[in-house]
């Protein structure tokens, strides 16, 4: 029964995460819109440094945007601050469901350091901790008053704390909490800078004080920090599900690309709403930073020199004959059913699996023949499976698999 309920209780987790991600995503990205679509007019009232017209749903809007605040407190004022909170405490949520729960499985890889639960648990949160701490020692070092060097900066600090994880963690947990960093950092910016920055610009208004110019800079600041770290967020935390993101010997290069990628994406649109212009070379560098995200993901799981001689054969026919026949099967066949039928069996003989993985089956030569195209990614071109290496694949079977599977002429579709 409790394996029902978890399983329940994870897909509720991941259901309620994504819907309040996409809402605070929406929020995100429709208000830096707003604020770069903004356009200043001779005629606007005082204090008001811009305003836009819209339209939607069959009406027209007229905004206009205060830099500091208007000269009396309104009466109704919207808040956007739950989409993040809900956001956040529902990633964490998820978190403990699948990462700390599932600490064996997803975590710890002993071949990269054999970590107790516990001390893997405290790692991530002491990341995720640090993780807000130094980049808002930063944000508030004099770095503040250039954003492009604080920017550069920060770059390299969150490429340096997703190499730092892969020196603790498996390939998933890496890039999963590299990305769960750079959520919370998003999330406490909300929480702990934009919120109570625009609270004091309230109390100011009813106590009939002049707000701060400097406490909405603040908060515009973290709020485009936001708006350009969402695209990296997004692919960090989906990457956990294509193991030649994750299980790849370069991955935290991989995440450096993809957040070079989110900011020229962004750069695109950003100028897109506050000039018009369209850059289109930003796209090109999206598509030339992306090839090489594929090239770095394509590095085998075994090493070079394991890997020398596994060359593809002109086998005649079906795929699937082909490998089924080669002379390496039996080999490829006795490495699967000792390391992966165990969990992808129909009944699988694992403690805590009542079905196979992602419902893939491995027990029986046709079994594997079928899915080695899925073999490739997750334990040849990657080491996702077994995952943590619970059952102890040696580099030289993965090399066997490799010799298989190249011995085919092409493979099987999944």
């Amino acid at each position: 029964m409790w394996t029902y309920l978890w399983e329940w209780l994870s897909f509720a987790a991941r259901w309620l995460h994504v819907v309040t991600a996409i809402a605070w995503i929406g929020s995100s990205f429709y208000f830096i819109a707003l604020d770069l679509g903004l356009r200043k007019r001779p005629d606007l009232p005082a204090g008001v440094g811009g305003e836009a017209w819209q339209v939607h749903g069959g009406g027209f809007y007229h905004v206009q945007k205060y830099l500091v605040a208007p000269g009396h407190m309104p009466e109704d004022l919207t808040w956007f601050k739950w989409e993040s909170y809900s956001a956040w405490l529902s990633g964490f949520a998820l978190l403990i469901l699948t990462y700390y729960i599932g600490a064996q499985w997803t975590l710890i890889d002993p071949e990269v350091a054999d970590l107790p639960v516990w001390g893997a648990i405290a790692i991530s949160l002491a990341g995720l901790a640090l993780g807000w701490i130094v980049y808002d020692g930063l944000c508030k070092s004099p770095l503040r008053k250039n954003d492009t060097a604080l920017l550069a900066v920060l770059f390299v600090y969150v490429v340096l704390a997703s190499w730092l994880f892969t020196q603790v963690f498996s390939g998933r947990g890496a890039m999963l909490h590299t990305g769960a960093m750079i959520a919370t950092i998003m999330s406490a910016n909300v929480f702990r800078i934009i919120i109570p920055n625009q609270t004091i610009v309230v109390a100011d208004l009813k106590a009939g004080r002049t707000p701060q110019a400097r406490l909405g800079a603040e908060a515009k600041q973290r709020s485009l920090h936001n708006n350009y770290l969402t695209l990296p967020v997004v692919f960090l935390m989906l990457s956990n599900h294509y193991p030649l993101a994750f299980a790849t010997r370069w991955n935290w290069m991989i995440a450096g690309l993809v957040l070079l990628i989110g900011a020229v994406v962004r750069h695109f649109f950003n100028t897109l709403h506050r000039t018009g212009a369209k850059l289109w070379w930003c796209w090109a560098v999206a598509a030339v930073l992306f090839a090489a995200v594929i090239t770095l993901s394509g590095a085998p799981g075994w090493t070079a020199s394991a890997g020398e001689g596994v060359a593809a054969r002109d086998w005649p026919g079906d795929p699937e004959l082909a490998l089924s026949t080669s002379p390496h099967f039996a080999d490829a066949e006795l490495i699967v059913q000792s390391r992966c039928s165990m969990c992808h069996a129909r009944q699988p003989l694992w403690p805590g699996l009542i079905h196979a993985p992602k419902a893939v089956l491995l027990e029986t030569a046709a079994d594997i023949v079928h899915n080695a195209p899925l073999i490739e990614r997750q334990a040849v071109r990657s080491h996702a499976m077994p995952p943590g290496n619970l059952t102890g694949m040696e580099p030289e079977e993965r090399m066997l698999l490799a010799k298989w599977i190249a011995s085919g002429d092409g493979l099987p579709h999944p």
